[in-house]
């Protein structure tokens, strides 16, 4: 089976190499023969789409590229916010499963086993990772828990999954399952977009622990409460009017 790591990307110059590195080490499980890695960058400022530009010259050296994997760089004519991108690296993507991955450091490539193992095992179409159930993760702001808690409920008394994490960027799909839905929001209306839609589907979901190593402002995080209200709003958009 071939992985396709789907990596929007947004102003992250100081992490996206190191990430990329991450991603080209990172255990597989058995059942995986091929990988490829495609970022899509969503018209940075800071430098970052120079720097995609030069790895993609010599992705061997820049980020440790093996012999059984694939370097691609998409770029966006204009910023368009992650759903765009990430419904571009969909379309792109032509592995059998389709993984995302923020290009910043928050989300450990070292969980790609877990994450994978029920898919190609063949008992999950789609699978979340769970930043709250088990695993090592950094303590940070209590109010962004506590809406991370109320979406995810939100979102569960609607979908009636009983997901511990739905914001989480994590999420790993059949590729055969992305193509029975129709994806529209741009930014980050995706995550309570894409979780509506598997649900209706009626496909297998399930959720695997993974670490957790979040940002502060400071540090580059972009998520603020305004993405909080959207995604209250997408929840009932999708969910209830289709």
């Amino acid at each position: 089976m071939k992985l396709s790591v789907v990596i929007p990307c947004y102003n992250e110059k100081a992490t996206v190499q190191t990430l990329l590195r991450r991603v080209t080490s990172a255990p597989l499980p058995k059942g995986i023969t091929g990988m490829e890695i495609l970022v899509i960058d969503d018209c940075s400022r800071d430098g970052t789409r120079e720097l995609l530009r030069t790895i993609e010259n010599n992705p061997e050296d820049a980020i440790g590229l093996q012999a059984s994997q694939a370097f691609r760089l998409l770029l966006q004519a204009q910023n368009g916010g992650k759903g765009r991108a990430l419904r571009h690296g969909f379309e792109a993507a032509t592995g059998d499963i389709v993984l995302v991955q923020d290009a910043d450091l928050e989300y450990d490539p070292e969980d790609y086993v877990a994450l994978l193992n029920p898919l190609v095992k063949g008992y999950a179409d789609v699978v979340f990772g769970s930043r709250f159930i088990g695993l090592e993760r950094r303590v940070l702001y209590f109010h962004h828990f506590l809406v991370n808690t109320f979406l995810t409920f939100c979102s569960n008394l609607l979908t009636n999954l009983n997901l511990t994490d739905m914001e989480t960027c994590y999420k790993v799909f059949r590729k055969d399952v992305l193509a029975r839905i129709t994806l529209t929001s741009d930014r980050f209306g995706f995550e309570p977009e894409v979780t509506a839609k598997v649900a209706k589907l009626k496909v297998r979901i399930f959720e695997v622990g993974i670490r957790y190593h979040g940002r502060t402002y400071e540090e580059g995080k972009k998520i603020t409460w305004k993405d909080g209200v959207a995604a209250l709003w997408h929840i009932l958009r999708f969910n209830l009017f289709g």
